[in-house]
């Protein structure tokens, strides 16, 4: 799909056309684009569009490359999937004096939510202020998913340590809920993983371009330039912040996880001795010789019995006063 984004008019949606068009915009989003739409992006603009093989590369020089006053950039995007999962996908950034190009494969929403602020705008934009306006959408974005993440992992860690009713406990209910934590943490380690890659990509691409197209940007961008850098450095300590939390959340995760496989094996531990003395006594009583005394015996079948249950009672009474369960 191509969309193209004026400045002063909602965003046109382009259908290619046999022999081409040409196409007045100053921001053109392609988003997993044909051939056909590739042409015509190429025609309108004298830019060339890359493919997603070259926008995948993850060495900095074909990530951060210049011919003349072309600027071609990319960097990975992280997005949620149609099931949850944090995904990444690469984007790509095309930018010259006159025109600003966006290439992806996948539908991000900030790309959309920030075309209709893009299309509001009083004045007519230039390319420049198109790229880091779509650059400040997105780290505001990635702020916000962080302030999310950070707020679900202060709601795993509360059920994490929270105070337990021993009365109420059931071993399979708290199997469960560790099982649903430890998927939980898991999930927002990657996410945070994502949004990593995503802060040091823009990182990058500003520095970059900062540095190589410094002489054509309007100095009245340059501060937004600066804000932008620091912004991005103070998510990026939010984030490492994030992650130390997730690795404390899985090491406690993991540590309840294996005191509850220490309480099944002590239970199995305890069954298994309490049951020992009782057989033996069975088994003696059992057995099939001609002279026992207790057979004689009027209550010797009580005795017996009493025999059996004390020698299951005596384990259990030590254990338990043993502390061991």
């Amino acid at each position: 799909m191509l969309y193209v984004n004026t400045g002063h008019a909602p965003r046109l949606t382009l259908q290619p056309e046999p022999h081409g068009r040409s196409v007045e915009g100053v921001w053109l989003d392609l988003v997993s684009p044909t051939d056909a739409e590739r042409h015509l992006a190429e025609h309108a603009t004298g830019l060339e569009v890359p493919v997603q093989a070259d926008l995948a590369e993850i060495e900095s020089s074909s990530r951060l490359a210049v011919a003349g006053k072309v600027l071609t950039l990319s960097t990975p995007m992280t997005y949620l999937g149609p099931d949850g999962i944090s995904m990444v996908s690469p984007v790509g950034f095309v930018l010259s004096p006159d025109h600003f190009m966006t290439v992806r494969f996948a539908e991000m929403p900030v790309f959309d939510l920030f075309a209709n602020r893009f299309a509001s705008q009083e004045r007519h934009p230039c390319s420049i202020a198109a790229f880091v306006g779509l650059l400040e959408a997105i780290v505001d974005r990635l702020a916000d998913v962080l302030e999310q993440v950070g707020g679900q992992l202060e709601g795993m860690s509360r059920q994490v340590f929270r105070q337990e009713d021993d009365a109420a406990y059931n071993a399979a209910v708290m199997t469960e809920k560790l099982r649903v934590t430890l998927r939980g943490v898991g999930r927002a380690g990657e996410r945070l993983s994502n949004i990593r890659d995503s802060l040091l990509g823009v990182q990058r691409i500003l520095g970059y371009t900062r540095e190589v197209a410094g002489e054509w940007i309007p100095k009245d961008l340059l501060p937004r330039f600066k804000t932008l850098r620091q912004d991005i450095a103070s998510l990026s300590d939010y984030d490492v912040q994030l992650s130390n939390k997730v690795q404390f959340l899985l090491d406690a995760t993991l540590g309840f996880i294996n005191i509850e496989q220490s309480n099944g094996i002590k239970v199995l531990t305890v069954v298994s001795v309490v049951g020992v003395p009782p057989t033996l006594m069975a088994s003696i009583y059992g057995m099939n010789f001609k002279w026992i005394p207790e057979l004689q015996w009027e209550y010797g079948y009580f005795y017996g019995l009493t025999v059996i249950v004390l020698s299951g009672i005596v384990p259990l009474w030590w254990f338990k006063r043993k502390g061991w369960i």
